[in-house]
């Protein structure tokens, strides 16, 4: 039997306390140690928002720091001691619950942490706990489905590669993009440049009390939206935000 503890990757669902899984809160109430992510020392984790409501059956927390930043070098050097400072936990034998809004396997912070102590520390053992994303989320609270029968659909990150994009757009029936707000004045024109204004929605923060929809995203051209933002498209029309 291993003297290590292991690193749990929780997905903790979009923003509503409610759609925490129950896999998950008694991953939060086993653990020995609940660590979040955050973007500086002293910031809010959004992640450990969610779970707030719950803080009565955590035994200790850490927030962990995750560099906002492209540069390699200092990405593998914040990754590593983001790993060591977990390590330091797991090495006594204690359960650490690291927690992620949405899925930990999906666009999240957990799959890069993952990659650095399985090289890092290929000893710990490592398992993720699946939650609820806002890709699916949006959905419901729109009414509007992803899919439906032998339609294709995509979660794409947007980027300003505008051609990348209006394939995307093209190519499916359905659409998410995530990461959406940095290049919202160029979606918006491809959407009216394609006809599809209409069958388009922009959310942030979905489910949680922050949480906002515009239908009409003609009127976020100039906006400043929150980096937790996606679009969904969905072409059938009819079915699209009525």
């Amino acid at each position: 039997m291993s003297q290590y503890g292991k690193i749990i990757g929780t997905g903790v669902g979009p923003g509503d306390p409610e759609l925490l899984t129950i896999k998950a809160y008694r991953a939060l109430k086993e653990a020995d140690v609940v660590a979040y992510p955050r973007k500086r020392k002293g910031a809010k984790s959004y992640a450990y928002q969610i779970i707030e409501p719950y803080e009565h059956i955590i035994k200790e927390k850490i927030g962990l720091v995750f560099p906002m930043t492209k540069d390699k070098e200092i990405l593998e050097r914040e990754w590593n001691h983001i790993a060591a400072t977990l390590f330091e936990h797991v090495k006594i034998g204690k359960d650490v619950a690291f927690i992620t809004e949405g899925d930990p396997m999906l666009y999240s912070t957990f799959i890069h942490l993952w990659k650095t102590v399985k090289t890092n520390y290929p000893e710990v053992e490592i398992t993720s706990i699946p939650g609820i994303s806002s890709i699916t989320a949006i959905s419901s609270n729109l009414m509007v489905p992803l899919a439906d029968g032998d339609e294709w659909t995509a979660v794409v990150p947007a980027t300003e590669d505008r051609e990348k994009m209006k394939q995307a757009l093209l190519q499916h029936d359905g659409i998410v993009f995530i990461k959406v707000a940095k290049v919202l004045p160029m979606m918006i024109s491809l959407l009216e440049e394609l006809g599809l204004s209409d069958s388009a929605a922009v959310a942030t923060k979905v489910t949680s009390k922050e949480e906002w929809i515009w239908k009409n995203v003609e009127e976020l051209k100039t906006a400043e939206l929150e980096y937790l933002t996606l679009m969904m498209v969905r072409k059938e029309k009819k079915e699209v935000l009525t």
